[in-house]
């Protein structure tokens, strides 16, 4: 599907009914990477909801714009996505690492739309001052990433999982590595350019907002720190920093990752007037 906002075109999947969640992936994949990581999740919910999944600028079947050269012009984009597809209605939104980045501004921009908050494996503008980031190391490696993918996958395959196992590999391969050769990386270098977001914070003081932050232990890319220090913001977070688990924790700890998916969707839907 695609939505046209301010002229520009942004690809998007979207599967149930009910409560919207928009859900953002990270930098260099497309929406298939969280979104297979999800909808297992997603679909074990007693309710149904409305899963939003769309490309972010520069990345999968959404082309990087000339106008967009810096993050604070991505979030404008995705409040006009909001506002053009979901409307009016209150939603929920998922974040995992660039995605949460711009997932928690969102929120702070529409506090009262965005009802729930999902952060997982976040980012954001001082990630790289927390407390220093584990070297990353394969905690399991059951696979010979060599043989199986071309030179450039492999390497990619061997920093980005700490868990090398057949079913990573068959992740990587599937959802991941397609989801790559589609990004525009001009385009993201010069967005990056002008990562910082600026405070566009309308939230009280006192989010009391139900929010899920997750982080992997052996996360090197993102750490566990940040994730952590995330939680003196929102008065009812719940916080994960899962074992066995680096950046890609979705693919490595999926069953844990559901689980506590699940309890922050039922919280929601307790404080849901819809």
């Amino acid at each position: 599907m695609e939505a046209r906002i301010a002229g520009s075109a942004v690809h998007y999947i979207e599967h149930g009914d009910g409560m919207p969640i928009l859900v953002l992936h990270g930098a260099g994949v497309d929406h298939r990477e969280i979104g297979v990581a999800l909808e297992p999740a997603f679909a074990a919910a007693p309710r149904d909801h409305r899963r939003l999944y769309p490309d972010l600028p520069g990345m999968g079947h959404t082309p990087m714009p000339a106008a967009v050269t810096s993050n604070d012009d991505v979030l404008d984009l995705l409040i006009g996505f909001a506002g053009e597809v979901i409307g009016d209605h209150p939603y929920l939104v998922v974040g995992h690492s660039y995605g949460a980045y711009l997932a928690r501004a969102l929120a702070d921009a529409e506090p009262d739309r965005v009802a729930g908050l999902a952060l997982i494996a976040p980012v954001g503008a001082g990630t790289e001052q927390m407390a220093p980031r584990p070297q990353h190391r394969a905690l399991v490696s059951t696979v010979d990433a060599e043989r199986e993918l071309a030179a450039d996958l492999a390497e990619t395959y061997r920093t980005y999982f700490v868990l090398q196992t057949p079913q990573t590999l068959e992740r990587h391969r599937r959802y991941i590595a397609p989801s790559a050769a589609l990004v525009d990386w001009a385009g993201l270098t010069r967005v990056f350019a002008n990562w910082t977001l600026r405070d566009r914070r309308r939230a009280p003081a006192s989010d009391d907002r139900p929010v899920l932050i997750l982080a992997g232990r052996q996360d090197s890319i993102a750490g566990s720190a940040h994730a952590q220090s995330l939680a003196d913001h929102y008065a009812r977070a719940t916080v994960g920093v899962l074992d066995r688990a680096g950046h890609a924790l979705l693919h490595e700890q999926p069953g844990l990752a559901a689980a506590l998916l699940l309890d922050w969707l039922d919280r929601c839907d307790g404080s849901s007037t819809t």
